[in-house]
């Protein structure tokens, strides 16, 4: 079986070197680079099954980093966890809204960000198992003029494509492959990012309020369930 490739990158000698003495007993192949352009070198010509990105790097940050990896073909659904000292709420945002699976707070417990790379590979393996058994997930979905395709990570409002931020875009596709369910806060931020994930339930407001504005005439159809949460009505 081969192993796992964990690109970790991190400009860190102590952290690269903790987690290295950490993750030995996974059975993972860890690749440690210490920029932007190393990491996205590497992914180009070798790939990976799962990034560690650190935002301050020298070079390009990762906030730069991550967007340059989402614009590699093979790289759009590689799971990414970004690591970084910066836990206020705009950055865990920005880093969500260009792509980021999960973000973990510096500083972090070697055996939380082990699990939480091991839930990113589970993930990964479940959708590859599926594909291969071909077992077809529903990926197009269409409301009066709102459509949605999760494959090809579109969405439009009549002809014209929407252009929305890559947690908007969850955050619709969950509810459009449930229309009609009402989603409490907490159980929206679950749905999409999993458990104990650190972001704030006032961000879910933001984040719902930026894509009614960018839905148009579609946004009434996120309805606010006043004391619980929100609903995709098709009504």
């Amino acid at each position: 079986m081969n192993k796992e490739r964990i690109l970790i990158i991190e400009d860190d000698p102590d952290i690269q070197e903790m987690l290295k003495f950490a993750f030995a007993g996974e059975g993972w192949k860890l690749v440690q680079v210490k920029t932007g352009e190393e990491g996205i070198k590497v992914l180009k010509e070798n790939g990976a099954d799962c990034v560690i990105l650190d935002i301050m790097l020298p070079g390009i940050d990762g906030l730069k980093a991550i967007k340059k990896i989402r614009e590699i073909e093979d790289c759009q659904k590689l799971p990414v966890i970004m690591c970084t000292a910066r836990g206020e709420e705009a950055d865990i945002v920005a880093g969500l809204e260009l792509g980021a699976d999960d973000y973990v707070v510096k500083p972090y417990s070697p055996r939380v960000l082990a699990a939480r790379i091991r839930a990113a590979l589970r993930r990964k393996e479940m959708s590859a198992s599926l594909k291969a058994a071909g077992v077809q997930e529903k990926t197009v979905f269409k409301y009066g003029k709102l459509s949605l395709d999760t494959e090809k990570y579109s969405a439009r409002l009549g002809d014209t494509p929407l252009d929305l931020f890559a947690t908007e875009f969850a955050i619709l596709a969950q509810f459009m492959s449930n229309p009609d369910m009402v989603f409490s806060r907490q159980k929206l931020i679950t749905a999409i990012r999993g458990h104990d994930y650190p972001v704030t339930e006032r961000s879910v407001d933001v984040q719902i309020a930026g894509l009614r504005k960018k839905l148009g005439i579609c946004g009434e159809m996120i309805e606010t369930i006043r004391g619980v949460g929100y609903r995709f009505k098709t009504e």
